[in-house]
């Protein structure tokens, strides 16, 4: 039996997994009450735990964050075309996407990496049947790496299937919480910018503008793990349960049209809100569009969660409030140095987690500052 039979045939029988599970999916019903507005990332590792209990995973990290924070160094490799699959949820208005391909693809150039990339964009990474058959296309190619994002959490039981292979490495985007679950078995990679460090910057400013217990709500978007991290993090450290600030909750996925609605129907019922917790650009944007059509004037103000092009164009010209600006580029830098250093022989070298650094900024920022920012944040993806 040829090796590439044998590695079709291993093909198949993942193929015939993730359908089986889509099945019981369907035909059960399933649902995680995980995945309510009271739910918690118990199951996940954070990152200073994680850090905590692996040594070595902390020696790592810091090593490759001055790797990823610098110049290209080429190293040593085989030659060899790689091949890379690469599933995101590229229909957002977010550019993150987007911009995590570009500079990807810029730093493997850089470092000296033969490559082949195909991306495939979907429309939400929440819907299970959707990302399911971009893995079935994607594995089709027989890449050696395959880059995916865990946020519907019904994911976990493919992706498990996928990490329990040798072939294709699996590189987790926009998660750096390890699953307890899969205890030594990890992926190759989890990156991108931790979403309770984000959300902590994003309360600290509410909590000095604001106080502790002004009238709040929140759009979270799909159910799921970024919801999760975002929104129940938020709604955990400012509602205050004696005075029953937090006015209203409601799931918008990531969609402008739908958030637009839920914030006018909010606003109409809360005359007297101070703000709207975002959970993502699109939110934040629809938000935008409810309260710039208010009658009211409200005074009312939301955040933007990512620091994007689109809302940094929203800040400069004071529509919206605040965001936690994520330095882009570094998620794809550092899944470049990943590659590079496994194709080196260097994969001992690679953390389990890299998550990239944010700055806060506010519609009282001067031009230069958010100038530099973008300027550090979009080395590549200009």
């Amino acid at each position: 039996m040829t090796a590439r039979f044998q590695s079709t045939v291993k093909v198949f029988r993942l193929l015939a997994g993730i359908v089986a599970i889509l099945l019981s999916f369907y035909l059960h019903g399933v649902a995680s009450a995980a995945e309510t507005p009271s739910g918690t990332l118990d199951e996940f590792w954070t990152l200073e735990e994680f850090t905590r209990k692996s040594p070595k995973q902390q020696m790592n990290a810091e090593a490759f964050a001055e790797r990823v924070a610098g110049d290209a160094v080429a190293l040593s490799n085989s030659g060899k075309t790689v091949r890379i699959a690469v599933i995101y949820p590229g229909s957002q208005t977010s550019d993150y996407w987007r911009r995590s391909v570009v500079s990807f693809e810029a730093r493997l150039k850089k470092l000296g990496v033969s490559y082949e990339i195909v991306p495939y964009f979907s429309g939400s990474s929440s819907f299970v049947g959707n990302q399911a058959s971009l893995i079935t296309a994607a594995l089709k190619a027989d890449p050696d790496y395959l880059v995916f994002t865990l946020d519907a959490l019904r994911h976990k039981a493919i992706v498990q299937r996928l990490i329990a292979r040798s072939r294709p490495k699996v590189i987790l985007q926009n998660i750096t919480t390890p699953v307890k679950s899969w205890r030594d078995k990890q992926p190759f990679l989890y990156v991108g910018f931790d979403h309770v460090a984000g959300t902590n910057l994003l309360i600290d400013y509410y909590k000095k503008r604001f106080g502790h217990q002004k009238p709040f709500a929140i759009l979270y978007g799909p159910r799921g793990y970024v919801s999760r991290a975002r929104g129940n993090t938020f709604l955990q450290a400012y509602s205050d349960p004696e005075v029953l600030n937090l006015k209203a909750s409601y799931y918008v996925g990531y969609d402008r049209q739908k958030s637009r609605e839920a914030t006018t129907r909010i606003l109409a019922d809360n005359p007297d809100l101070a703000f709207i917790y975002a959970c993502s650009t699109d939110i934040a944007l629809g938000a935008l569009d409810a309260i710039q059509e208010d009658t009211e004037e409200t005074q009312v103000v939301t955040n933007g969660w990512g620091g994007g092009s689109a809302e940094l164009e929203a800040i400069a010209k004071g529509d919206l409030d605040v965001t936690v600006m994520r330095m882009n580029d570094d998620n794809g830098v550092a899944m470049a140095e990943a590659i590079a250093l496994d194709q080196a022989g260097l994969q001992d070298e690679v953390p389990v987690v890299y998550s990239g650094g944010f700055e806060l900024v506010t519609s009282g920022d001067s031009i230069e500052r958010i100038d530099e920012l973008k300027a550090r944040a979009f080395r590549y993806s200009k």
